[in-house]
């Protein structure tokens, strides 16, 4: 609906009729004060304003209908036949107007203006419908991202807690079921062959199970909210090794490990990290061959597994390779997946839980992991994190 001010009546009727025989909705308004009121009720896709008006001018009135958050989008066009100088047709348009006519008009002109700004405003209502309509689905959106985050904090802590006390009673019996299999063992069957090998795999089948927990709990304890610190993997590294001491000198393995950077992490993850790779070297090593692994990093400003390096990048790249059996990499993917194992439990201890939990820790680092192998001729991990935690990975894991 077109809205037409005029304190003339010949003017307010020459200008409705006008209008009415190109089938537009009017309505009028003999002065300023009856506009604003009119504006407060109705909707209007135009306003067609005199300036010269007894009470309100035109200029007063345009200024006022700008201020309502209810009306300030509707297009208004001045209309004078007295008030025709530069001066006013500028106070026009700086008031608020979008176009200023002058009497006598052309009324083919006339319409084709109001045609033109009615078109403009039902297209800038409706571009404005569309944008409030998603900004009330974003919200809706978050609102519901919020609550549901916060019941999956819910469900993650009584996860934990479940994953907790499932592993301590679960545990309790298995050790007592190794301890008292172990004395059999020793006490009473360590003469008859058949009894002793049968008992022997009770108890290795009760450390599996032992291990599976212990895997499964370290696991649902990655669900927690990280806090990240300052971390000196070398020092990381060198307790990592500690650990594995005996094992690197059973294997009788080789370990050329170069200098790593600091970054933000949170080092008992990281730590768990290197011992589930380097344990995995240790392990999946050719026979009468002894395990050679390497370690290294590097830094670089592209987050990528093959961007150049930069002395004070803002990614870090770490490198852990061995000469072990290897893998086909069409199985890249499959050897990060939970219980996922491509050899049998009879070559090769595992739960087949490690290089999981090494990909979740990558992931709440905000990190990549990948690797690249043949069969028979080792394989090389490597892990792409950020220096500092507010550089964050976008690209999806490869892994």
């Amino acid at each position: 609906m077109i809205l037409i001010v005029d304190d003339k009546q010949e003017n307010l009727y020459s200008l409705k009729a006008l209008l009415r025989l190109n089938l537009y909705e009017v309505d009028t308004a003999a002065s300023g004060e009856e506009a604003l009121k009119r504006i407060l009720k109705n909707e209007y896709e135009l306003i067609i304003l005199d300036v010269q008006m007894p009470g309100m001018d035109g200029y007063e009135v345009a200024e006022t209908i700008t201020g309502y958050s209810r009306s300030k989008d509707i297009p208004i066009i001045f209309l004078s036949a007295v008030n025709i100088d530069k001066r006013f047709i500028t106070k026009g348009y700086t008031s608020g107007g979008v176009d200023y006519v002058t009497k006598p008009f052309d009324p083919d002109i006339l319409l084709l203006k109001v045609k033109t700004f009615t078109r403009l405003y039902r297209q800038t209502k409706e571009l404005n419908d569309i944008r409030e309509t998603l900004e009330q689905k974003v919200e809706e959106r978050t609102r519901e991202l919020v609550q549901a985050n916060r019941e999956l904090e819910i469900s993650n802590g009584e996860l934990q807690q479940y994953a907790f006390i499932a592993s301590h009673d679960l545990q309790e019996p298995l050790r007592k079921i190794i301890t008292f299999s172990r004395l059999v063992m020793e006490r009473f069957i360590e003469n008859i062959p058949d009894a002793y090998q049968y008992m022997n795999k009770v108890i290795m089948s009760a450390e599996r199970m032992r291990n599976l927990i212990n895997d499964l709990l370290s696991y649902s304890r990655l669900s927690d909210t990280p806090r990240f610190n300052s971390c000196n993997l070398n020092l990381v590294l060198q307790e990592t090794m500690a650990d594995l001491e005996v094992v690197v000198k059973e294997k009788e393995a080789v370990l050329h490990i170069s200098e790593l950077p600091m970054i933000e992490a949170i080092p008992d993850q990281m730590r768990q990290l290197f011992q589930n790779l380097i344990s995995n070297a240790l392990k999946f090593s050719r026979k009468d061959t002894a395990p050679m692994i390497k370690i290294w990093a590097e830094l670089t400003d592209e987050p990528s597994f093959e961007g150049t390096t930069a002395p004070t990048g803002l990614y870090c790249r770490i490198y852990i390779a061995d000469n072990g059996i290897g893998f086909d990499e069409m199985y890249l993917e499959k050897i990060f997946q939970m219980f996922q194992r491509l050899h049998g439990k009879g070559e090769y201890d595992g739960t087949g839980i490690g290089l999981t939990i090494v990909k979740k820790i990558i992931q709440q680092h905000n990190g990549l992991i990948t690797a690249g192998s043949r069969e028979g001729e080792g394989a090389t991990f490597i892990m792409l994190l950020p220096v500092k935690q507010s550089v964050i990975v976008q690209t999806e894991p490869l892994g």
